[in-house]
This record gives structure tokens, C-alpha cells and sequence, in this order.
């Protein structure tokens, strides 16, 4: 298998430890599903304005539910793991490309939301009494600055960005959307619907926007301003 196949199925093998990990733990598992839903609120309320916007809505809750949100992805891992030897070998370097940035994202957004859940079981475990509070912005907060990793949290945000550029540029290929057209009975019928459905449903959003540059740009200033306000830089 070439490099990305391996990259990718790397990815997600590391996305298998931290559910591993979770799922050994039920304290851990209940603050990873607090942090995701706290920041899936979090991105509604920074983005209200392009979620509101009818050109921007569909990119930004495409980026919301897919990208975000708190949602269980082990569906669309396992098709994707199953699916990576022919995605290499019978799609372009360019699909190929998105598909590892997008694996990438996702293993190192597991990895940085179990160091906040574990950031938060061990403040709790100092003020036992809050344990049963909710997660508010002051605790995420000092979590964060917990967990440190202002690097991977840059690379957080470029992958995401990797991943909104690629789709952006695809739309540009009218072949390339026929071909995931023609190519959706087929992965319905191997039980790769939720990979069918990520691929269409990012490329159709992306070609509605009819250009992307405004958007990423926002996404790109709003992220890195909220990163260095919980760093206090």
C-alpha cells in the first residue's frame, strides 16, 4: 500500500486507542462527550453569523456536524479502513490527499479532546464537590491551558483548513462529482454510505458557496484568536 494508505489507516488506528481508551473508562468517556458537546456549542455561537448566512450555512454546518460535532464517527472509520487500499488505488492523488488530512484531523481532535476530558476529571478530583457541575467556559478554559500543545492546536486549525481548501478546489472538477454520483449504489451496496454520503455532502456544499476563500479566511482568524485567548497570549 502507498504512503497515504498507510498514513491514513495510521490515523485511524489512533482514533481506535482513544475509543479504547474511553471505553475502558466510563468517567473519561462521560467528560470526552462533555467537552465535544461544549464545543460544538462553542463553534454555534462563534459561527452564528455564517450559520445564519444562506451562502455560508451549508459549509459551516457541514464543518459543524462532520467536522465538530460530538456525533459517533465509528461507522464511517471502519468504512473508511475498509475502504483505503482501493481508495488509493483507483482515486486521484488529490482525493487521496483530502482523505489523509481529513484522517489526520480527526486522530489528533480525539487525541486533544481526551487530554481536556482527562484536563477536567482531574481538576474535579481537587474540588470533589464540582464534580457534577457542568463544564462552563472558565473550566474549558483552564483545561486547555492544562493540556498546552499550542502546536498541535495550530495544526488543528491547518488541518482543518487542508481539509475546506482540498473540498473547494474539488468542486472545480465536474468529473470528480459525476464520478462520486455514479459511484453511490456501488458504496451503498459494500456498506460504505457514510463515506459516500462525507464525500458528497462536503463537495456539494462547497460548490453551492461558489468559492470559499472568504470563509476560510474567517475560520482560519476566529480559531487562532480563540487559541491565544485560552493560551492568555
Amino acid at each position: 500500500m502507498k504512503d497515504d494508505g498507510l498514513a491514513i489507516l495510521a490515523c485511524l488506528e489512533q482514533v481506535g486507542h482513544e475509543r479504547a481508551l474511553r471505553a475502558a473508562d466510563p468517567v473519561l468517556a462521560a467528560r470526552v462527550a462533555e467537552v465535544k458537546a461544549w464545543q460544538r456549542a462553542r463553534f454555534t455561537a462563534t459561527y452564528a453569523d455564517l450559520l445564519a448566512d444562506p451562502r455560508h450555512a451549508p459549509a459551516a454546518r457541514f464543518f459543524l456536524d462532520e467536522l465538530y460535532g460530538p456525533g459517533d464517527f465509528s461507522t464511517r472509520d471502519d468504512q473508511f479502513a475498509r475502504i483505503v487500499p482501493a481508495l488509493v488505488r483507483l482515486f486521484s492523488a488529490e482525493v487521496v490527499a483530502t482523505v489523509r488530512a481529513l484522517a489526520q484531523l480527526h486522530a489528533l481532535s480525539e487525541q486533544l479532546d481526551s487530554a481536556m476530558a482527562m484536563a477536567v476529571v482531574a481538576a474535579a478530583a481537587q474540588a470533589p464537590r464540582a464534580t457534577a457541575t457542568p463544564l462552563t467556559a472558565p473550566r474549558y478554559a483552564a483545561a486547555w491551558r492544562a493540556v498546552g500543545r499550542a502546536a498541535d492546536r495550530e495544526r488543528q486549525i491547518e488541518l482543518l483548513l487542508a481539509v475546506g481548501r482540498a473540498l473547494d478546489q474539488h468542486t472545480r472538477r465536474p468529473l470528480l462529482r459525476q464520478a462520486l454520483r455514479l459511484m453511490r449504489k456501488p458504496a451503498e451496496a459494500a456498506g460504505l454510505g457514510a463515506l459516500q454520503h462525507f464525500l458528497e455532502t462536503g463537495f456539494d456544499t462547497f460548490r453551492a458557496m461558489h468559492g470559499a476563500d472568504d470563509f476560510l479566511s474567517l475560520i482560519a482568524q476566529r480559531e487562532r484568536a480563540l487559541a491565544a485567548q485560552l493560551f492568555g497570549t
